[in-house]
């Protein structure tokens, strides 16, 4: 099994991870989909969008996907650019940290 590969592990690490990282910015799964242009807010819409970003590079791309909202959310906060260097960077280390701590308890070999 390579490291792309989808499973349900997977998508349930996922959809946990999603609603930390919302709780922790303080946004809603509807505002997270609205900032990705889905036609829909409900959580089935927003995994099959992430599963294509999967696809396409694995949990880095999911990350740096998830990353560049945060980004935009905090543009829109109107920070200054290096408060938002200092956050992104220290935000983008510590959603990374927590997904290779999530994969890391996932048995990729079944």
């Amino acid at each position: 099994m390579t490291l792309n590969s989808w499973s349900k592990e997977i998508e349930e690490e996922l959809i946990l991870l999603i609603k930390d990282w919302l709780r922790q910015m303080g946004k809603t799964q509807s505002e997270l989909c609205q900032s990705l242009g889905l036609p829909s807010t409900r959580m089935p819409a927003l995994i099959d969008f992430l599963k294509k970003d999967f696809f396409s590079g694995g949990v880095p791309q999911v990350a740096h996907r998830l990353c560049e909202i945060e980004s935009l959310w905090r543009d829109q906060k109107g920070e200054s650019p290096n408060e938002i260097v200092q956050l992104n960077s220290s935000s983008q280390l510590d959603l990374l940290d927590e997904i290779c701590e999530d994969l890391s308890k996932i048995n990729f070999k079944k």
